[in-house]
């Protein structure tokens, strides 16, 4: 079974349980809410990818005319339907699919976000390419994304032990500066870096980048 289906599997099984679950830095998550909307017009056409259960999706979709945002995940993607009809949200379209799907492949987007997603991709170069054909000329790529070689050597070791046993999905471990780069090799221009974490050490990084 390749890491596409399996980190499907994963997400189907775990998506309720996600969705109930509290925010750990709710005031950080805030922030950088807040710090997206800052770049966000009227008018925009916006993308997510690997938008979970939708909350963050709803929140932004107040400040832009339209966003799509898409999961792998069936049963994430089934819980955002609900939470926007719940919400009466109507400018979200709610799809499954990764970030090449030929379905939005000829669309052309003032915006991307990508928020704890990077580091849960097998082949992240490429998913990072294919942001950037989505965006117009100046479009804006926003992402928010642990980098684990940050994180306790005890977290670090116990990852791959949750992983052995179906409690933890495929991660991978890298620095803000190997992130940095690789937005940088395909082809975007750093705008913005930030940490936004209230609660202890923050480890995701929040970047802007843009299309030149």
């Amino acid at each position: 079974m390749n890491h596409v289906s399996k980190n499907t599997r994963f997400w189907d099984r775990a998506a309720r349980k996600y969705s109930s679950d509290p925010i750990a830095d709710e005031a950080g998550y805030g922030r950088s809410v807040a710090r997206t909307a800052e770049f966000m017009r009227a008018t925009d056409e916006a993308f997510e990818f690997g938008c979970g259960t939708g909350t963050t999706a709803l929140k932004l979709a107040p400040h832009c005319a339209h966003l799509l945002a898409t999961d792998i995940s069936a049963e994430m993607i089934a819980i955002a339907r609900e939470k926007a009809a719940a919400e009466g949200v109507g400018n979200v379209t709610f799809e499954v699919g990764v970030i090449n799907d030929d379905r939005w492949r000829d669309k052309a987007f003032d915006l991307a976000f990508g928020f704890n997603i990077l580091h849960l991709l097998d082949e992240r170069q490429a998913a990072l390419e294919a942001v950037h054909s989505l965006l117009k000329p100046g479009g804006l790529f926003i992402s928010k994304t642990p980098c684990l070689t940050e994180m306790s050597f005890a977290i670090r070791l116990a990852l791959p032990l949750m992983q052995a046993i179906g409690k933890a999905p495929h991660v991978d471990f890298f620095s803000e500066t190997t992130l940095t780069r690789e937005i940088t090799q395909a082809g975007f221009e750093i705008v913005a870096s930030e940490r936004h974490g209230t609660r202890g050490k923050d480890v995701r990084a929040f970047i802007v980048a843009r299309k030149p």
